[in-house]
């Protein structure tokens, strides 16, 4: 490993600390983004899930009330979780570019990348949090698996892979923000995304539009990919069909926000 590259991650992980530290500090935004997905949660299995399971008829989880909705939605409000949590990088990049501290790493030895590599980190792990207490709060409610140890690290796997893709693009949209308010506000389709994909309901019952862009958004495959290896429905393409979405996310969400990074950095 070269030396640039050494100091390169070693930066990163003062960047990553230094973020966690902020969250502990500064909890209100990151308590906003857990509680609001498992409230989500207790909303649509016991406000919603007897009437909508009754109406969905997926082969292996809908067609009997509460207890197949729970199973239903609660990969939905995974990644519901996610793009939520997505919000708080925007949020906290924006912060620093801001108040001026960007300024001041800008007279330091250090690699301009770890800034932005440190937020994109930090949201993975507040992000993996989240989705833990989630799964807990599901498994009380009555979520019930039927996925081995292998099918729930590929679960990990994917969920984390599209928090570091949607970390990425919330980044570049902080870096573009003006001020703190619109760092908060723009993220906000994302996380409204889920809900027009296969996550509360199956693309099937939307009218022809909605469906056509339920079936082609990022979030549907995701989601069915998520779905069938927690409850053993069918996956089909929907698996490699995730991994070019995310990887597409990832590199647009990389690119966009070194750009912007630079372009700021060097004014």
């Amino acid at each position: 490993m070269s030396t640039t590259t050494s100091y390169a991650l070693r930066d990163s992980m003062t960047m990553l600390r230094r973020n966690l530290k902020h969250a502990q500090r500064y909890p209100s935004l990151t308590l906003s983004v857990v509680v609001l997905p498992v409230l989500m949660l207790l909303m649509f299995v016991y406000v919603f899930g007897a009437p909508l399971g009754n109406g969905i008829d997926v082969p292996g989880v809908g067609g009997g009330g509460r207890e197949e909705y729970t199973n239903y939605i609660t990969p939905g409000i995974l990644l519901m979780a996610i793009a939520t949590s997505s919000i708080a990088t925007a949020v906290s990049v924006c912060t620093d570019m801001t108040e001026g501290i960007i300024n001041r790493f800008r007279t330091m030895s250090i690699s301009r990348a770890s800034v932005l590599v440190g937020h994109v980190l930090g949201n993975v792990v507040q992000t993996a949090v989240s989705l833990l207490l989630i799964v807990c709060v599901a498994l009380a409610v009555g979520f019930r698996s039927n996925a081995h140890v292998l099918e729930w690290a590929a679960v990990l796997g994917l969920l984390l892979f599209l928090a570091f893709a949607l970390a990425w693009l919330s980044a570049a949209i902080g870096l573009g923000s003006e001020s703190v308010e619109t760092a908060s506000n723009a993220p906000l389709p994302l996380a409204f995304l889920p809900f027009l994909g296969s996550a509360v309901v199956p693309p099937d019952s939307m009218p022809e539009g909605i469906r056509w862009f339920a079936e082609y958004q990022p979030f549907t495959p995701i989601t069915e990919t998520v779905r069938g290896l927690l409850l053993g429905t069918g996956i089909g393409n929907d698996a490699w069909i995730s991994l070019a979405w995310l990887t597409a996310l990832t590199v647009l969400g990389y690119v966009w926000a070194k750009a912007s990074f630079n372009r700021v950095a060097n004014r």
